[in-house]
């Protein structure tokens, strides 16, 4: 299970960086979004992969920290979640108003080739 992660963790990135590096707004933006994937299953992951563990602590239960999730690494990947959202929602209007305004979606804000 744990290469399974680590392979979409790099696949992710990977691909991510791939469109970082494209000129046009809108693949940078994509890019950018699996970027954030792959950082939130890389936190999500430091929490290590458990199955079947109870995510909750019951008064009545004792305590055995290795038999309970952590709940850390799930809200830091809830917080990242929404903030990726806000800012790809950021990106998408600053790139309608590019596009507006330089009649063009590259990044340089210029054809190339021809």
């Amino acid at each position: 299970m744990e290469i399974v992660v680590a392979l979409a963790i790099g696949i992710l990135t990977a691909a991510g960086v791939w469109l970082l590096l494209r000129p046009r707004t809108f693949q940078v933006i994509i890019g950018l979004s699996l970027i954030s994937y792959g950082v939130n299953l890389f936190i999500f992951s430091m929490g290590r992969l458990n199955i079947n563990k109870v995510p909750v602590i019951t008064p009545s239960a004792v305590v055995d920290p290795s038999s309970f999730a952590d709940p850390m690494p799930q809200a830091l990947v809830l917080t990242a979640i929404v903030i990726g959202f806000a800012m790809t929602a950021l990106f998408l209007v600053v790139m309608l108003a590019a596009r507006g305004l330089t009649n063009t979606d590259h990044v340089d804000g210029k054809e190339s080739g021809t």
